[in-house]
């Protein structure tokens, strides 16, 4: 077994509460929701009309002048991913060739990388408007007609946008990292299993420091229409968004879907330590699965899934279920998915899970996709550096089956040494991470 020890030196968060992690884990703390009445177009026509969406921020003035042409490349999602990891960059305090490009570099290239989880990136409809008006023929969409005439109003780059490899590929570029660049594209359990890769990497010894984590938009017609369409959308509250995701409430209807990215800084402790690096805390335990069910948009009855990637964690962080002093769940506030969640997490924790506190994220900021489990996982760290749980909005009306510990009205002071993370897709992955508080 390697004796390396994998520590998180650096946090980048974007989403509807922030721009950096000082600010989103303050508005954590004072009990703000950043969901409203969707802005960036209009939803009239959508059952769902609210979600979390981010502040605004010009990506040319992140990306280096030598690289601000390639924005011009740069999808929702890609914007989103290259600007968190910029934040957690500067945050660890690494001089790379992006954050330092007129300067010296403290970093070595080949021994640093990126591994960025991806979702279903949407594309911009109105790019779109022009090249589907000429498929159109006797009033229905050809398809023979979008390949010979359609297409032609489309850039010759125009799917570099969309390529979900190339959040990771934008980050390496900026940055110069020559290390291992990878992206995996599993739904919403994406930018976990990415930290999951990234950690095992390292652990690994082919590399030394690695930008890992997720990010995606899901607020645009095409993201939201597909939540619709499978049921999955909050409907029932577009006329008080800030109470519409209600993750493991008897009141719940549906998601809210957002846009956002969690990055974090992995690094091998010694170089950390070498360099003077703060560290935030050490990733000790990681679990994931597979387990399909026959109804792809509902989780499956046992939930044996996310049984199992949890219980994966606490072994190879080499801890008992009641060391665990805090949870964040997916916590989707789509009913059957909380249901099964809660099941799963009943099975492994049993009694104790009644004194564990559990922080569901997404009452806040909404569903974003594959950033949601690295968001998560910032979150985590957040509350075990500083020892403080953020209270819980729109659950108070627990189902007493779910047998949760829900602190709702104060933020919660508490020693925190170890902090479980899972999440799971509607396509079967499952991945849990465990944190710990860093001992020498």
């Amino acid at each position: 077994m390697s004796s390396r020890r994998v520590v998180i030196t650096g946090l980048g968060i974007i989403n509807a509460l922030a721009l950096d992690k000082d600010q989103y884990f303050q508005a954590l703390l004072s009990g703000e929701i950043g969901i409203e009445r969707i802005k960036s177009f209009k939803p009239d026509g959508f059952p769902s009309q609210v979600a979390g969406e981010a502040p605004e921020f010009k990506i040319a003035k992140i990306v280096p002048k030598a690289q601000r042409k390639a924005t011009k490349l740069m999808s929702r999602d890609i914007e989103l991913a290259v600007a968190a990891a910029d934040t957690a960059i500067r945050d660890a305090g690494l001089k790379t060739r992006g954050t330092n490009p007129d300067g010296p570099v403290e970093i070595n290239p080949t021994r640093s990388g990126v591994h960025i989880g991806a979702g279903l990136i949407c594309c911009d409809l109105s790019e779109l408007a022009a090249a589907a008006e000429y498929a159109v023929e006797d009033g229905t969409f050809s398809l023979p007609k979008w390949g010979n005439e359609g297409m032609n109003w489309l850039t010759p780059l125009w799917l570099l946008k969309y390529l979900p490899n190339m959040l990771s590929c934008h980050i390496s570029i900026i940055h110069d990292l020559q290390g291992p660049s990878n992206s995996i594209t599993c739904g919403e359990a994406s930018g976990m299993l990415s930290i999951t890769e990234a950690y095992l990497t390292i652990l690994h010894d082919k590399a030394d420091v690695i930008i890992a984590g997720g990010a995606e938009s899901k607020v645009n017609g095409m993201g939201i229409l597909r939540q619709c369409l499978i049921n999955r959308a909050s409907t029932h509250y577009n006329d008080k968004p800030k109470q519409a995701s209600r993750p493991f409430d008897r009141d719940a209807d549906g998601m809210v879907i957002g846009e956002g990215a969690g990055i974090v800084i992995l690094e091998e402790m010694d170089n950390a330590q070498q360099r003077g690096a703060e560290i935030y805390a050490e990733l000790t335990g990681w679990g994931a699965s597979y387990n399909f069910s026959k109804d792809f948009v509902e989780p499956e009855e046992s939930a044996q899934g996310i049984i199992l990637a949890v219980q994966q964690a606490l072994e190879r962080a080499a801890i008992t279920p009641d060391q665990i002093d805090l949870i964040i769940p997916a916590g989707i506030a789509v009913p059957s998915h909380d249901s099964a969640e809660a099941r799963a997490l009943n099975a492994v924790f049993g009694e104790h899970l009644k004194n564990i506190p559990i922080l569901a994220t997404k009452s806040r900021f909404g569903h974003c996709g594959a950033g949601a489990g690295a968001i998560d996982l910032v979150t985590a760290v957040l509350s075990l550096y500083n020892e403080i749980i953020p209270p819980n909005v729109n659950c108070s009306n627990q189902p007493a089956e779910y047998g949760m510990y829900l602190p709702h009205t104060e933020p919660l002071e508490k020693e925190i040494k170890h902090v479980m993370c899972c999440c799971d897709t509607t396509g079967g992955q499952t991945a849990a991470l465990v944190i710990s508080k860093f001992k020498e």
